[in-house]
């Protein structure tokens, strides 16, 4: 009996970063769906319900950030998201912190080591914890 597999909505503007993230996270089992614009993201939160959503800070139109708020409304509950990016490790987590992401990656974490970290971060439990807790730092 095969495990369910972790769906998970990748959201950059870079095409080729999709395609990257793609075909790491699908070879390591996740059911992978991307998106290449911060348009129509709560959309696709509220049809496809990933359960894990990573979001490129930098997307123009409308920052990662602010995709996030948006898309949270729409969201299953559990949905968990994460900020992604090549940004200071520090300017990201303080944006992490400060937008209610569930964690942050550095896009300098790729294959196995991504996968892992998604994986623990999905396996995470929601927790009630208080506002303005730091998010789960993931790049260590």
């Amino acid at each position: 009996m095969s495990e369910t597999k972790i769906r998970i909505l990748v959201v950059d503007d870079d095409q080729d970063q999709l395609v990257l993230a793609e075909r790491t996270l699908s070879a390591y089992g996740f059911d992978v769906r991307t998106h290449r614009s911060s348009l129509g993201v709560s959309n696709l939160v509220r049809s496809a319900a990933p359960d894990l959503v990573l979001l490129d800070v930098n997307i123009p139109a409308l920052s990662g950030d602010k995709v996030l708020s948006l898309a949270r409304a729409q969201a299953p509950l559990g949905t968990k998201f994460i900020l992604y990016s090549a940004s200071d490790e520090t300017k990201l987590r303080s944006l992490a912190l400060s937008s209610g992401a569930d964690g942050y990656i550095s896009k300098s974490v790729q294959g196995a080591d991504l996968a892992k970290k998604l994986t623990d971060l999905y396996k995470r439990g929601r927790t009630a914890s208080p506002a303005g807790s730091p998010p789960h730092a993931l790049n260590k």
